[in-house]
């Protein structure tokens, strides 16, 4: 392929991206701005144009199935084996170097990497020798404490203990560990990244090596680094090097993952020679969806900036339904969704997108009963959740004691202190008493065979079944579930789960409380109309786990969280559940800067949309097992209004337009409403909360970034709108 014929393939943004000087670049490519065939090209370009050897470039990407992308298109670019290059993932790469410099990693040649149970269960023993209580020491907790410390590249030797003894407890047992992995000669997944770094750093002539051989280092998704693989990238880069980075500030949705937005600031200070460069024509959306996006975004403070425009058609307004309840909304989607297909359109070309795992559930009910084939990408149906399994086993165990794999499930879930080998004892003895195993936990109990400790432990887990049991006898369903839910201990135990997954596990229990309080048994059959309504609940539940999701390749509605949309596309996307408190989520609307990621969450789900998108928020919703009734999300108010079509419901209810629902708060700083940003002289910037009273009298209420959360006198407080 000629070097003209490269170029001609690529707009005059993309062209200048890949053709430019050997210099450190920061590409801030949009949404769908053809990041991917600049990467590709600017390697095709380096190799073909500047004469690069193939091995002299290291390209890091996100996941390995965009690693084998990117190889593969190397390889049709320019018939180079894309293999033989190092091409491939922070974690990848990283395990190449350890494998390669095992003795200077201080590793054995045949080390082996934990997965995440496998750092679970060696914790387990590590706790163990140590003589703490799993049910204080939470191998989970610990886990998610040690691997934090690793991406930013601490050592349990450089922790401080700062006074706490909880903290002083933490960094013991992470120092045994590290002691343990040592001995067995295994890594972690964060280690890997960790030890790499290290060789270089501790290594002057192995890293000179590896500085002189790759000078040209390109990142992509960079916004999504954390900090280790942050100082592993720039370590390699060095002085001499040529880095090509490119990112998306607004595109960045991992914090909670240590990612970090700024690192594209950063390396605009390392790195001040770089040439920044703009991709902002988008191949993807419609000029309408792209404008709205822009509008969102823009409230965004901190942005290196850019606008996203297409040369292709404005397309049709983006629709907006306000429905009466979650049950209304899903109907919505679903008679949408027939629309689109009774037009033409494929199934697989429509994508529900939703903040919280929690919201599949009435979709999922939705579609089954509309015989509608659907797929959870990235993710389980609700009633196979774990944490919805673990609810429903207390539930079996309830209403039937010889449910022996219940029984198993949850003896020791939370821990108690009923180990496996206290479990294999009982299982021996049910099969030989051809009994169950409640049965014959019962008997050991009575003949006293079981160690103390274990014994104490078991007699306590049959007595919370039979006392729950008892307790819930002549409560309605819902309240049943919740009881259990509640007293289980299932709550707590996952809240020692650290970050957004144990939040969502909590949130997916509280939502079986919904699903109960919605169920209603099928009374034509009277098999089922003869069940108490606890049974026919999880008889109901065991059919929906089994049927309606179909198989990847199968021509079906793909359902899915904002965060896994991110990097696809689909022509028709429904963004649902947009409410104040759902989303953004309730912890990041008092946080400036959690509700600036939820609003680039927003953001990257608009722009999944290639030709229609549809937004909904529901007046009223029942979720988490309680009614509310929310306000739309900010969100909507911050689009321009031209932009939207409001849905009206079939029947003929008096509802206000969606240009009256969008705030509109009298205060002396006009446009100032709650999710403002603002500045103070002195306090400096902050997220607007709350007004209170009106006149020269009203007071607002503002989160700096700082201090914290200030009730000030508007009159008096001089805020600028930034």
């Amino acid at each position: 392929m000629d070097v003209s014929h490269l170029l001609d393939q690529l707009n005059d943004a993309q062209r200048q991206a890949v053709a430019a000087p050997l210099a450190p670049a920061l590409v801030l490519a949009g949404a769908g701005s053809g990041k991917t065939r600049v990467l590709v090209h600017r390697i095709a370009w380096l190799i073909q144009v500047e004469g690069v050897s193939p091995m002299g470039i290291l390209a890091v990407t996100f996941t390995t199935k965009a690693a084998a992308e990117m190889r593969g298109r190397i390889q049709t670019l320019l018939g180079i084996p894309g293999a033989s290059m190092w091409i491939g993932t922070f974690h990848g790469l990283a395990h190449r170097l350890l494998r390669r410099h095992w003795r200077e990693a201080q590793l054995p040649q045949t080390f082996q990497i934990l997965d995440s149970e496998d750092q679970t269960r060696l914790l387990r023993k590590v706790l163990k020798a140590m003589d703490l209580d799993e049910t204080r020491w939470v191998p989970r907790e610990i886990q998610w404490f040690i691997n934090a410390q690793k991406d930013e590249g601490l050592r349990s030797k450089h922790l401080k203990d700062e006074g706490d003894a909880t903290r002083r407890q933490l960094i013991r047992i992470y120092q045994a560990y590290e002691e343990a992995c040592q001995r067995a000669g295994v890594v972690d997944f964060a280690e890997l990244l960790l030890r790499a770094y290290e060789i270089w750093r501790d290594n002057a002539e192995l890293l000179a090596h590896y500085q002189a051989r790759f000078r040209h280092v390109l990142v992509d998704e960079f916004q999504d680094t954390n900090t280790i693989q942050y100082k592993w990238f720039t370590l390699l880069a060095g002085r001499t090097g040529l880095p090509f980075a490119v990112g998306d500030d607004d595109q960045s949705i991992y914090r909670w993952r240590g990612a970090k937005a700024e690192n594209l600031n950063q390396f605009r200070r390392d790195f001040p020679a770089a040439t920044l460069y703009k991709l902002e024509q988008n191949y993807r959306s419609t000029g309408t969806i792209l404008k709205a996006a822009n509008a969102l975004i823009a409230n965004n403070a901190g942005r290196l900036g850019k606008t996203l425009w297409t040369a292709g058609e404005e397309g049709e307004r983006i629709k907006l339904y306000a429905a009466f309840n979650e049950r209304d909304e899903a109907d919505f989607v679903v008679n949408r969704i027939r629309e689109w297909t009774d037009q033409g359109g494929a199934r697989r070309e429509v994508a529900i997108l939703y903040r919280s795992n929690a919201q599949s559930r009435v979709f999922e009910e939705a579609f089954l009963n509309a015989r509608l084939p659907y797929r959870v990408y990235g993710g389980l149906r609700f009633f196979e959740r774990a944490e919805i399994k673990d609810a429903l086993a207390y539930l079996r165990l309830i209403s039937s004691r010889a449910d022996d794999t219940s029984f198993e499930r949850i003896v020791n879930l939370p821990t108690r202190g009923i180990g496996a080998k206290s479990v294999d004892a009982l299982r021996d003895s049910a099969r030989a008493a051809g009994t169950s195993l409640w049965a014959a936990a019962l008997a050991s109990m009575a003949a006293g065979s079981s160690a103390q400790r274990a014994s104490q432990a078991l007699g306590a887990f049959l007595a919370l079944i039979d006392r729950l049991d008892q307790e819930i006898n002549e409560l309605e369903l819902h309240e049943r579930v919740d009881h259990v839910i509640q007293m289980s201990g299932l709550i707590e135990h996952y809240k020692k789960e650290k970050g957004d997954r144990g939040e969502g596990r909590i949130e997916n229990l509280l939502e079986l409380v919904s699903a109960a309080r919605g169920f209603t048994p099928d009374t034509e059959d009277e098999h089922i109309a003869a069940m108490s309504p606890l049974d026919a609940f999880l008889a109901h539940a065991v059919l929906e786990s089994g049927e309606g999701q179909a198989d990847e390749w199968d021509d079906c509605v793909q359902m899915m969280t904002l965060h896994s949309a991110k990097g696809l596309e689909f022509p028709v996307v429904f963004l649902v559940g947009l409410e104040d408190g759902l989303f953004p989520h309730q912890r990041s609307v008092a946080d400036l800067a959690g509700l600036e990621e939820e609003r680039r969450l927003c953001y990257v789900g608009a722009t999944r949309a290639m030709r229609r998108l549809y937004l909904t928020y529901a007046e009223q919703r029942r979720m988490y097992g309680i009614d509310s009734f929310g306000q739309p999300s900010r969100f909507l108010s911050e689009l321009p209004v031209e932009l939207i079509e409001e849905v009206r419901p079939r029947i003929q209810v008096s509802r206000p337009t969606f240009v009256a629902r969008k705030p509109a708060l009298e205060t002396p700083v006009p446009g100032m409403r709650m999710g403002s940003r603002v500045r103070h002289g002195k306090f400096g910037d902050g997220v607007v909360l709350n007004f209170e009273g009106n006149g020269p009298h009203a007071r607002v209420q503002v989160n700096f970034e700082g201090p914290g959360t200030k009730w000030l006198m508007l009159s008096y407080a001089n805020l600028d709108l930034i």
